[in-house]
């Protein structure tokens, strides 16, 4: 794979670029601008995509990286919140379950993942969401995988939290009596 071949693979790409977009951003007319914004820069940066990597990690990298720039020029240090409304879950597929409690399920959990801080939100849509490994992720983040671990275990805590459940440090030993004979 070389950057000659980037121009036949975007559109292919589209549809999980702006899916990733729109999870940053949380606006569809954003997304729209980052994906095109992004895909204009990969196409001519082309050029510097080496063989040795994979041409969609390093659109999402693209991707993310020019929402950052977006949110320095906004001078935004982070969106308030994600709006989920309904046309936005009539767009996830779901071929196993569309009942109206599972969709309120996935808006919470939409919702939860979106409370998130950015570098926890970022490492749980890539790992999670877009199905990256952990090496994947911290290449297009741009970090050591151990970050990428250890954002994604935070997140995943922090999620589990909002749904109630224990985190692992809120878990305790089981007591044993010792029995005297």
């Amino acid at each position: 794979m070389s950057g000659a071949d980037l121009p036949g693979m975007l559109p292919g790409m589209l549809p999980r670029l702006w899916a990733f977009a729109l999870r940053l951003s949380g606006d569809r007319h954003d997304a729209e601008d980052l994906v095109q914004r992004a895909c204009l820069r990969g196409l001519e940066r082309a050029h510097q995509l080496r063989a040795d990597t994979a041409p969609l990690s390093w659109m999402f990298s693209i991707v993310h990286s020019t929402w950052i720039n977006e949110l320095r020029a906004r001078s935004v240090r982070k969106r308030a919140s994600f709006e989920c409304d309904d046309d936005f879950l009539e767009n996830l597929p779901d071929p196993v379950d569309n009942r109206p409690e599972t969709r309120l399920m996935h808006s919470q959990i939409v919702e939860a993942i979106e409370r998130l801080p950015e570098a926890q939100r970022v490492v749980m849509l890539l790992v999670a969401v877009e199905g990256l490994t952990y090496q994947q992720a911290a290449d297009v983040l741009d970090i050591p995988i151990g970050t990428v671990m250890s954002r994604l275990s935070r997140a995943r805590q922090s999620v589990g939290a909002m749904f109630g459940g224990e985190t692992p440090k809120a878990r305790s030993a089981p007591q044993h009596k010792d029995s005297i004979a």
